[in-house]
């Protein structure tokens, strides 16, 4: 599977993504009472600045793409019991289209898939074993993502130590990340020690807990790293935002261009391991809404964030060395989870 994502990796130019707000459902656009698309957040809130408002963000503007009346509306799960009562309520609405997002909403939505097979469905982040024909998967390569970024880490690091506040091990997108992270940095750096720590709780808690993410992150300070990577939803936030308050410290943000979502976090942020969550569901909901969408899994893409005020940091040498893994991630050259 990792080949697939070197092979499907595209360096992209970025540019500035919209902003999305936790609003009504006429937001999704078009006219009340027309075509329907439903999400249903993970855990973490729709408003998360990261993961669940990327996709959000996305179902936005595939309904506003759609040629004919749409609207977006969704439901922000509580708890993971809520996963297929809220899927369902969406169905009883009469949705055309339902997008769940993330890994621990897999089950639920296969089962949904099955019983409404008229109904169409894209899941972020959840890898289909067996195709259905009206559910596919929204993947994305998150250790090249990952590798990406830390190996910027392993070139800015003075101290030749880097962190990683993460969300719950038992999201193997979350690993992919750290394990990106992680070889990348020793990838431009051999020397680099690494300190990352996974959120102890589970899907309920571990991506909406900037306390903990404040918490462990000031505990890699201390310990000497001066760049750490935020990824986990409101955690990682947490976590980019204590960092801003240490002098001279750098952090990296995920899912989006953070610079956009935690303005807090500008005086440490230097770029962002992106996975172009809002592109990818609004591609997956055109095609579902022309009959062209095909079960199974679709690829979407990744990249890094520019590095905004800290263009004059990241050196020409710099740059050049990134040009170079990033063209090994693409051509498969580069392992980032070896």
């Amino acid at each position: 599977m990792a080949s697939k994502w070197r092979q499907l990796f595209a360096l992209l130019a970025v540019f500035g993504l919209f902003t999305a707000a936790a609003c009504s459902s006429d937001d999704g656009g078009g006219v009340s009472g027309g075509y329907t698309i439903g999400l249903v957040t993970d855990t973490g809130k729709v408003d998360d600045k990261s993961f669940n408002q990327s996709a959000w963000d996305g179902a936005k503007k595939g309904a506003a793409n759609i040629p004919a009346s749409a609207t977006a509306s969704y439901i922000e799960t509580e708890e993971s019991k809520d996963y297929a009562n809220n899927i369902q309520l969406f169905l009883d609405d009469g949705a055309k289209i339902i997008v769940t997002v993330g890994f621990g909403l897999g089950g639920a939505t296969i089962e949904a898939a099955q019983a409404n097979p008229d109904v169409l469905f894209i899941g972020v982040d959840q890898w289909q074993n067996e195709a259905l024909p009206n559910l596919v998967g929204l993947m994305f390569p998150e250790a090249n993502a990952g590798f990406m970024a830390g190996a910027l880490a392993g070139m800015l690091t003075e101290s030749n130590i880097v962190g990683a506040v993460l969300g719950t091990d038992l999201v193997p997108p979350v690993v992919f990340f750290k394990e990106g992270w992680e070889n990348g940095a020793r990838y431009t750096n051999p020397e680099v020690q690494t300190i990352s720590t996974y959120h102890p709780g589970g899907l309920d808690v571990a991506f909406g807990d900037p306390e903990w993410g404040a918490t462990t992150a000031r505990q890699a300070l201390d310990q000497g790293a001066d760049i750490i990577f935020g990824a986990g939803g409101a955690t990682g936030n947490g976590a980019l935002i204590e960092v801003a308050g240490e002098a001279g410290a750098l952090c990296v943000g995920v899912d989006q261009d953070q610079w956009f979502t935690v303005p807090e976090a500008h005086s440490c942020l230097v770029t962002s391991a992106m996975k172009l969550i809002d592109i990818g569901v609004a591609h997956l909901i055109a095609e579902a809404y022309a009959g062209t969408m095909e079960g199974g899994n679709y690829f979407g893409e990744v990249g890094l964030a520019p590095f905004h005020d800290f263009d004059g940091v990241v050196t020409s040498e710099m740059r050049s060395t990134l040009k170079e893994v990033m063209a090994g991630l693409a051509d498969g050259s580069i392992n980032p989870m070896p």
